[in-house]
Protein backbone atom coordinates (compact mmCIF):
# COMPACT_ATOMS: atom_id res chain seq x y z
CA UNK A 1 0.00 0.00 0.00
CA UNK A 2 1.28 3.57 -0.60
CA UNK A 3 0.16 6.96 0.93
CA UNK A 4 -2.12 7.12 -2.34
CA UNK A 5 -4.14 4.21 -1.65
CA UNK A 6 -4.76 5.03 2.09
CA UNK A 7 -8.25 6.78 1.13
CA UNK A 8 -9.14 3.95 -0.96
CA UNK A 9 -8.58 1.57 1.78
CA UNK A 10 -10.54 3.60 4.41
CA UNK A 11 -12.87 6.46 2.81
CA UNK A 12 -14.21 9.36 4.33
CA UNK A 13 -15.82 7.19 7.09
CA UNK A 14 -12.27 6.01 7.91
CA UNK A 15 -10.83 9.35 8.46
CA UNK A 16 -13.66 10.83 10.30
CA UNK A 17 -13.70 7.83 13.10
CA UNK A 18 -9.55 8.81 12.86
CA UNK A 19 -10.08 12.42 13.69
CA UNK A 20 -13.15 12.06 15.82
CA UNK A 21 -11.16 9.65 17.92
CA UNK A 22 -8.15 11.93 18.50
CA UNK A 23 -10.05 15.27 18.70
CA UNK A 24 -12.55 13.51 21.37
CA UNK A 25 -8.88 13.55 23.50
CA UNK A 26 -8.02 17.17 23.19
CA UNK A 27 -9.97 18.96 25.02
CA UNK A 28 -9.23 17.57 28.50
CA UNK A 29 -5.75 16.97 27.55
CA UNK A 30 -3.09 19.00 29.87
CA UNK A 31 -0.88 20.00 27.18
CA UNK A 32 -3.04 20.53 23.71
CA UNK A 33 -5.67 21.27 24.98
CA UNK A 34 -4.87 24.90 26.12
CA UNK A 35 -3.89 25.09 22.06
CA UNK A 36 -6.95 24.09 20.80
CA UNK A 37 -9.64 27.21 21.38
CA UNK A 38 -13.16 25.51 23.07
CA UNK A 39 -15.41 27.00 20.04
CA UNK A 40 -13.11 25.98 17.29
CA UNK A 41 -12.96 22.34 17.87
CA UNK A 42 -15.51 21.08 15.08
CA UNK A 43 -13.27 23.42 12.82
CA UNK A 44 -10.04 21.97 13.67
CA UNK A 45 -11.70 18.93 13.23
CA UNK A 46 -12.83 19.48 9.51
CA UNK A 47 -9.96 20.98 8.56
CA UNK A 48 -7.40 17.58 10.15
CA UNK A 49 -10.08 15.37 8.18
CA UNK A 50 -9.75 17.42 4.55
CA UNK A 51 -6.03 17.71 5.03
CA UNK A 52 -5.65 14.10 5.46
CA UNK A 53 -8.24 12.80 2.79
CA UNK A 54 -6.50 14.83 0.33
CA UNK A 55 -2.73 14.00 1.62
CA UNK A 56 -4.00 10.73 1.28
CA UNK A 57 -5.30 9.88 -1.88
CA UNK A 58 -9.00 11.31 -1.43
CA UNK A 59 -10.26 14.47 -3.04
CA UNK A 60 -7.85 17.56 -2.41
CA UNK A 61 -10.90 19.71 -0.48
CA UNK A 62 -8.51 21.18 2.10
CA UNK A 63 -6.12 22.53 -1.22
CA UNK A 64 -9.20 23.71 -2.43
CA UNK A 65 -10.48 25.95 0.51
CA UNK A 66 -7.45 26.90 2.18
CA UNK A 67 -4.51 26.59 -0.58
CA UNK A 68 -1.01 24.90 0.22
CA UNK A 69 -1.09 23.53 4.02
CA UNK A 70 1.68 25.32 4.70
CA UNK A 71 1.93 23.22 8.25
CA UNK A 72 5.09 24.81 9.91
CA UNK A 73 3.58 28.21 9.00
CA UNK A 74 0.40 27.41 10.29
CA UNK A 75 1.53 25.91 13.63
CA UNK A 76 3.87 28.96 14.38
CA UNK A 77 1.71 30.65 16.83
CA UNK A 78 1.90 27.32 18.66
CA UNK A 79 4.41 26.71 21.17
CA UNK A 80 5.35 23.44 19.97
CA UNK A 81 7.98 21.38 21.88
CA UNK A 82 9.19 17.57 22.36
CA UNK A 83 6.67 17.95 24.96
CA UNK A 84 3.31 18.90 22.90
CA UNK A 85 5.28 16.38 19.84
CA UNK A 86 5.30 13.06 22.37
CA UNK A 87 1.58 14.24 23.43
CA UNK A 88 0.27 14.58 20.23
CA UNK A 89 1.77 11.45 19.05
CA UNK A 90 0.39 9.62 21.87
CA UNK A 91 -3.44 11.10 21.53
CA UNK A 92 -3.05 9.99 17.35
CA UNK A 93 -1.97 6.33 18.35
CA UNK A 94 -4.98 5.87 20.51
CA UNK A 95 -7.02 7.06 17.51
CA UNK A 96 -5.62 5.32 15.64
CA UNK A 97 -6.30 2.15 17.86
CA UNK A 98 -10.00 3.30 18.49
CA UNK A 99 -10.97 4.03 15.01
CA UNK A 100 -8.94 0.27 14.16
CA UNK A 101 -8.21 0.93 10.50
CA UNK A 102 -6.75 -1.81 7.96
CA UNK A 103 -3.52 -2.71 9.57
CA UNK A 104 -1.16 -1.55 6.31
CA UNK A 105 -3.01 1.87 6.50
CA UNK A 106 -2.43 2.40 10.22
CA UNK A 107 1.30 1.67 9.49
CA UNK A 108 1.05 4.27 7.15
CA UNK A 109 -0.51 6.99 8.98
CA UNK A 110 1.42 6.16 12.04
CA UNK A 111 4.87 6.80 9.93
CA UNK A 112 3.28 10.04 8.65
CA UNK A 113 2.15 11.30 12.33
CA UNK A 114 5.68 10.49 14.01
CA UNK A 115 7.16 12.12 11.68
CA UNK A 116 5.38 14.99 10.69
CA UNK A 117 5.54 15.61 14.48
CA UNK A 118 8.27 15.87 14.68
CA UNK A 119 9.12 18.45 11.95
CA UNK A 120 6.30 20.56 13.91
CA UNK A 121 8.82 21.08 16.95
CA UNK A 122 9.50 25.07 16.89
CA UNK A 123 10.51 25.62 20.36
CA UNK A 124 13.74 23.82 22.13
CA UNK A 125 12.26 21.76 24.90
Amino acid sequence: MTDADVYDAIGEQGFTQLVRAFYAQVPADSILGPMYPADDLEGAEVRLRDFLIGRFGGPPRYIEQRGHPRLRMRHMPFSIDSAARDRWVTLMDRALATAQLPDAAAALLREFFHSTATFMINRPA
